[in-house]
C-alpha cells in the first residue's frame, strides 16, 4: 500500500519519499515494508507525527498488519 502524505503531520523527513512530481509517500525499505515501523514490536515509531492514512488504522491493528502480510 502507497501512503501518501497529503496534509502536513511532522512526519520527518527521513521517512519521505518524494517522487519525480514531487508527490510525498511514506519511505519504503528494499523489501517493502514502511521505514517508520519497527520491525520487533510492529509499532510506528513516529505515531504522534504519522499521515493522516495511517490514522485510519489501529497500531498493530488486524487491518495493519494485513497491509504487511504479518503472520504471528
Amino acid at each position: 500500500m502507497e501512503v501518501m502524505i497529503i496534509s502536513d503531520t511532522g512526519v520527518p523527513d527521513k521517512h519521505i519519499s518524494v517522487d519525480e512530481w514531487g508527490g510525498e509517500t511514506m519511505l519504503r525499505l528494499d523489501d517493502g515494508w514502511c521505514s517508520a515501523v519497527d520491525r520487533d514490536t510492529f509499532l510506528c515509531t513516529i505515531y504522534e507525527n504519522r499521515p493522516w492514512i495511517c490514522r485510519e488504522f489501529e497500531m498493530g491493528s488486524d487491518e495493519c498488519r494485513d497491509v504487511f502480510n504479518v503472520v504471528e
